[in-house]
């Protein structure tokens, strides 16, 4: 007869339910909003716990941005690794972007959120934001490149300032429609857009 699974064994180990609450509140309800006292109690873990796979406060806002950053290159790299064409990945980062920014409980780039959070440009977490925002525009280059745009880094800028603009319209008054952002990238490309419905 099989047993049933140890609850204990299934639990997260004690760091990734500190990561999996803070992403969760961060996001949710801002990183300087949430103290580190609830953390603790919400994660359920020994204040001893926490400082030590934590030293700070802010190395859990690290650690919860790089894990928001390889989670968007992972995505990138498996659409581009299964997808025929530059443009076909492109239309599907349009399309994660689009569905994203219109889905339920999305308040924004967390990129964009954090960095309202912290305004010194030579903090280790605005460092991190920029590093996140050159590899984004260094992908898109590459993409604009692949799909023959004739000017790659000033399409990337564009299609850049295209994505923030969605990610906060998306937010703030559901704006950023597929088709309205779809339009507006291939736009930039010089490419005939979606079809309409």
């Amino acid at each position: 007869m099989d047993s049933a699974p140890d609850p204990a064994a299934v639990r997260p180990k004690p760091r990734e339910r500190l990561l999996e609450t803070a992403s969760d509140l961060f996001y949710a309800e801002g990183i300087h909003a949430v103290g580190v006292d609830r953390l603790i109690a919400e994660a359920g873990v020994p204040k001893a716990t926490f400082y030590r796979h934590f030293p700070s406060k802010d190395d859990l806002v690290l650690a919860y941005l790089r894990g928001r950053d390889a989670t968007i290159r992972a995505r990138l790299a498996a659409a581009s690794a299964h997808t025929g064409t530059p443009q076909q990945v492109l239309d599907l980062l349009i399309a994660g972007i689009s569905e994203e920014s219109c889905g339920p409980g999305f308040r924004g780039c967390p990129f964009i959120n954090a960095a309202a959070e912290y305004p010194n440009p030579e903090h280790a977490v605005r460092r991190l934001i920029a590093e996140h925002r050159a590899w984004f525009r260094d992908a898109l280059t590459s993409l604009a490149a692949a799909c023959g745009h004739p000017d790659p880094p000033t399409a990337a800028a564009t299609l850049v300032l295209l994505r923030d603009g969605a990610m906060v319209g998306g937010y703030l008054d559901r704006a950023a429609t597929p088709d309205a952002l779809a339009r507006a990238v291939h736009a930039v490309l010089g490419g005939p857009g979606p079809s309409p419905a």
